[in-house]
C-alpha cells in the first residue's frame, strides 16, 4: 500500500506489508516468515492438520526445539517436563511431514529463536516475522517488523501467509548521550521501564533512536527490543545501519552478490523520515543510567544497585503501593535494605535476552581469575550451538567452569519454568532473562533482574554487586 508524507519507520515497515484494509479497523499484512518451536508448533501444525490445511509455503517457515528441551551435556528427547518428551517428538513428526526447516535437538545450529533467527540471517530488515512466543519483538532491533501471536494465529498465518492485525501507534524513545562505564543495554530497558512502567508502550510500537543506540552494538540492541513486551509495546524498532550491514554480511541465509547489493540499497531507505511526527516520544539521558536490579516481581520494581529496597508508601499510586507490598512479601525483603545486602542462592546467565557471544565475554571478563562464592550455584546457558562453539573457541566455557559454574547446551532453560528445571522453592536467583514474576522460574522462586556482568560480579560476591562494586570490595579486603 502506498503512503505519502513523512513517515515513521514502523509506518513504512506496516505499509509495505499491507494487503488490505478490513472493515473492523484491522489491516491483513503480509508475513515473509513463521517461526515455531516444541511448545507450541507442534500443537499449531497438528491443529491445521485437523482442520485440513496445508502450510503454504513451507520455506518461509522455521522451527526449533528450544523451549521444553534440557541443556544438560548429552542430551536427547527426555526432558525433565513432565510430556516434554511428546512435545519434541510430536514437532518433529509435523515438520517432517509439512516439509519444514527443523533445529531439532541434536543439530548444530539449534538454539533459542530469537537468537537463531538474526544469527542465520533468517529475519532481515524490512521483513515481517512472526512466532507464537512474546519476546519475537528482539529481531525488531535490525529494522525487521516482529512480533509475538498466539497458536491459532500461527495457524492462519501458516495456511495463509497473512494475518489480521490492529494497527497499534508510534512512539519514539530517543536515547542520546553515552552509556557510562560497565551500564549495559540491559541496564538500559529496566531503567526505561522503571522509570515509565511496564504499561507505558501499551498501544504503541516503539521506535529506539538516538546516539545511544546508535553507539550500541547489533547485539546489545536485540536487548534493548527484546524487553519491549515488558513495557507492553505492540513490538519494537531499530532502523538498520552499517553495523546490521556488517552483522549480516554472510549470514546463512542473508542475501548474496547482486541481490546483497540490491538488499543494501532497501535496507538504507528503513528509517523513519526526518519530519515523522510519532504519537508519543520520550527522552532519555543516558549518561543518568547505572547498573540496575530488579528487586521485586515485576520489571519496574527495579533500584540501583547501589541504592535501597523502596518503601511501598514512596510509590504515589495505590496500584503500585499494594503490588510494591505483595513482592516485598514474595520477594522476602524488608524497605530500607541495601540492594548490595541482598545475599543469593544461584545466578543463571541465559535467555533470548542475554545468551549471545557478547554476553558471555562480558560476564567471563567479571568471573576471570575469581570463583563463585560458596552456596552459590551457577548455571551458564549459551543461546545457540554456534555462540556455545564460538564461546568454546576462545575459552569462555574454561572461564566459568574454573570459576565453579555449570557450562550448558543451548537453549531456554531455567528462563521459564514449566515444570521442568528449577533452583528450588524460595531461592534466590539473580538472573539475566526478562521477568520475574512470581513463579517464574519455579514455586516460590525469587528473581531478580539483571546484566550479564552483574549476575556474574553477583554470584562471585554472593550477594548483589555490580562488577565495579566487587573490584571495590576486593581492593579493600587486599
Amino acid at each position: 500500500m502506498a503512503i505519502t508524507g513523512a513517515t515513521t519507520l514502523f509506518d513504512k515497515l506496516w505499509s509495505e506489508h499491507t494487503v488490505c484494509e478490513l472493515d473492523n479497523g484491522e489491516a491483513l499484512l503480509y508475513v515473509d516468515r513463521v517461526f515455531l518451536h516444541e511448545r507450541t508448533g507442534s500443537i499449531a501444525l497438528q491443529s491445521l492438520h485437523t482442520a485440513g490445511y496445508a502450510v503454504r509455503d513451507a520455506r518461509k517457515v522455521f522451527c526449533t526445539m528450544d523451549h521444553i528441551v534440557d541443556t544438560f551435556p548429552g542430551r536427547g528427547d527426555q526432558t525433565l517436563m513432565p510430556s516434554g518428551t511428546d512435545f519434541i517428538v510430536a514437532t518433529r513428526k509435523e515438520t517432517r511431514a509439512a516439509d519444514i526447516r527443523l533445529f531439532d535437538v541434536d543439530d548444530p545450529d539449534q538454539g533459542i529463536v530469537h537468537v537463531i533467527s538474526p544469527e542465520q540471517g533468517l529475519v532481515l530488515p524490512g521483513l515481517t516475522l512472526v512466532c507464537p512466543d512474546s519476546h519475537t519483538c528482539t529481531q525488531g532491533a535490525i529494522g525487521a517488523l516482529a512480533w509475538g501471536i498466539g497458536s491459532s494465529e500461527a495457524e492462519h498465518a501458516l495456511a495463509t501467509g497473512t494475518l489480521r492485525v490492529r494497527k497499534p501507534k508510534n512512539m519514539r524513545i530517543v536515547i542520546d548521550g553515552a552509556l557510562r562505564e560497565g551500564v549495559t543495554a540491559k541496564d538500559l530497558v529496566l531503567h526505561i521501564i522503571a522509570q515509565f512502567g511496564t504499561d507505558g508502550g501499551a498501544g504503541y510500537a516503539v521506535e529506539f533512536a538516538g546516539s545511544a543506540v546508535r553507539d550500541l552494538d547489533v547485539e546489545a540492541r536485540f536487548t534493548l527490543c527484546n524487553m519491549a513486551v515488558e513495557f507492553s509495546a505492540f513490538t519494537a524498532v531499530i532502523a538498520p545501519d552499517e553495523k546490521v550491514e556488517a552483522y549480516l554480511s554472510g549470514r546463512d541465509f542473508a542475501p548474496k552478490g547482486e541481490h546483497w547489493r540490491d538488499a543494501i540499497a532497501y535496507w538504507r531507505g528503513l528509517r523513519s523520515d526526518g519530519t515523522a511526527t510519532f504519537d508519543r516520544e520520550l527522552f532519555i539521558d543516558a549518561g543518568n543510567v547505572g547498573p540496575a536490579v530488579t528487586w521485586g516481581t515485576s520489571p519496574e520494581q527495579v533500584a540501583d544497585i547501589r541504592g535501597h529496597v523502596p518503601s511501598p508508601e514512596s510509590f504515589a499510586e495505590s496500584h503500585r503501593r499494594e503490588s510494591a507490598q505483595r513482592a516485598l512479601e514474595y520477594q522476602g525483603l524488608q524497605p530500607g535494605k541495601p540492594v548490595s545486602d541482598i545475599s543469593i542462592d544461584a545466578a543463571f546467565i541465559g535467555s533470548c535476552t542475554n545468551s549471545r557471544l557478547s554476553d558471555l565475554r562480558a560476564a567471563a571478563l567479571v568471573v576471570k581469575g575469581r570463583y563463585i562464592a560458596p552456596g552459590v550455584r551457577g548455571v551458564v546457558v549459551p543461546g545457540s550451538r554456534r555462540v556455545k562453539r564460538a564461546a568454546e573457541r576462545e575459552g569462555l566455557d574454561r572461564v566459568f567452569m574454573d570459576a565453579g559454574f555449570e557450562w550448558r547446551d543451548s537453549g531456554c532453560s531455567m528462563c521459564f519454568y514449566a515444570g521442568g528445571e528449577t533452583f528450588g522453592e524460595f531461592k534466590r536467583v539473580i538472573s539475566t532473562t526478562n521477568r520475574n514474576f512470581e513463579g517464574r522460574q519455579g514455586p516460590n522462586t525469587r528473581t531478580h533482574l539483571a546484566s550479564p556482568a552483574t549476575v556474574a560480579a553477583s554470584a562471585v560476591a554472593g550477594s548483589i554487586s555490580s562488577a565495579e562494586m566487587l573490584a571495590e570490595r576486593e581492593s579493600l579486603i587486599a
